[in-house]
This record gives C-alpha cells, structure tokens and sequence, in this order.
C-alpha cells in the first residue's frame, strides 16, 4: 500500500527551491524568491496537540510544565505550550524533530486539522493590526503569549513569540483548515505594502536560532 500523503491546506504562489520530506509532508524549506522579508511561513506540518482534562496540570507534555493561567505560555527545547482555559491547553512542536504525542486520552492530535502559520521579521504587528483587533503590543503581557480571537474574522489561537518597539518579531497562528486559501490572500494582500513575502521554513529556522529560542 502507498504511503499517505499529508497535504497542508495553505498553498503560496511561489517556486520551491529546496523541499523536505518529512512525516509525509513535504516540506518546503525554501522558495526562490522570498524577497528581504517580512515572510509568512506555512508550519501547518508541525506536530500539534490538544489537551483537555479536569486538571491540565499533572501533564508534563515533552517534559514542559502546563502554565497555569489562561493565555500564558511555556516554551522549552523546541516545545510550546499555551493554556487555553482552566481545562485545556494546546501544544505545538516548533522543533525539526518532533515526538510522538502521549498515549493518554486526554490528548488529541489537530495537526491535520488546522493551518499554522508565521508572520516573521520587520513590520509584522503592522501588517497584523489590519487583520485584527487584537492588540499583540499590549506591553502588560510578556512574550510568549496566547490571545484568542478572530483574524480576518477567523477564529484563531495566535502566540506572540518576539517582538520590539519598531513592529519587527514573530506571530504564530492557527486557524481552522478550511480557510487555508482566503487565509494565505487576505495575510499577503494586507503585507503587500510592507514587502511581504511567503518564505520556506528555513526562514522561521533562522529566527528561532537568532533569538535563541
């Protein structure tokens, strides 16, 4: 029997140049031209899961702590974990090498069922403020954390990850598969005045190792 091949729902009108297989994904780690940046990143391959129990707490997913209030987050060796509400929480494996998700019925594995991207580089909460609401500069949070809301009247779990006074740093997203493509047209058309480009993974790679995350 053939392998599956696991599809991302977000599909960006580039050329690629260098393409991984991985999990049966194929990955794309670079298009041809990505222009200087800011860059939208598709992630959709990345491992996520979700966990719901009465007491989130006496999980330790990939050895990380569940934080314990709403909308914070914890990021260790690769591993992000946002708590959602008082009995849930998601975790996204932001590392090239993933592991397998606990054999505990208290997690489920969403990877295929949501898009997952990145904004990355100058501009990016200048480009997100046409988008949404939803203030990502709100300087009473500290980075990372989680807000939940719409964006492009969507409703998304975004993670602030960095970011400085002049707009430049890194918002990761996930939405429902469904609205990969108007997802993606409406992301680059509010980025175009910015020089918004989509990028291969390596351009999410090369912020991760920049800010030591």
């Amino acid at each position: 029997m053939a392998d599956i091949m696991r599809q991302s729902p977000v599909r960006f009108d580039a050329v690629p140049a260098e393409i991984e297989m991985r999990a049966s994904w194929k990955v794309v780690r670079r298009y041809e031209a990505e222009g200087q940046g800011p860059h939208l990143v598709d992630l959709s391959h990345l491992p996520r899961w979700y966990l719901q129990d009465s007491d989130p707490s006496r999980f330790r997913p990939c050895g990380v702590d569940i934080p314990e209030l709403p909308g914070t987050c914890a990021l260790q060796n690769g591993v992000l974990v946002n708590r959602l509400n008082p009995t849930q929480a998601s975790i996204w494996q932001l590392a090239s090498e993933s592991v397998p998700m606990p054999v505990d019925r208290a997690f489920t594995d969403v990877t295929e069922a949501a898009g997952f991207l990145a904004l990355v580089g100058a501009c990016v909460f200048s480009i997100a403020e046409k988008l949404t609401a939803l203030d990502f500069l709100d300087p009473g949070k500290t980075v990372p954390f989680l807000l939940q809301g719409p964006i492009c009247r969507v409703s998304c779990q975004s993670v602030v990850m960095d970011r400085s006074p002049d707009g430049a740093g890194c918002l990761l997203f996930a939405f429902p598969r469904g609205y990969g493509r108007d997802m993606v047209d409406s992301v680059l058309t509010a980025g175009a005045e910015f020089g918004l480009f989509p990028a291969g993974e390596n351009a999410f790679r090369q912020w991760l190792e920049k800010v030591g995350r």
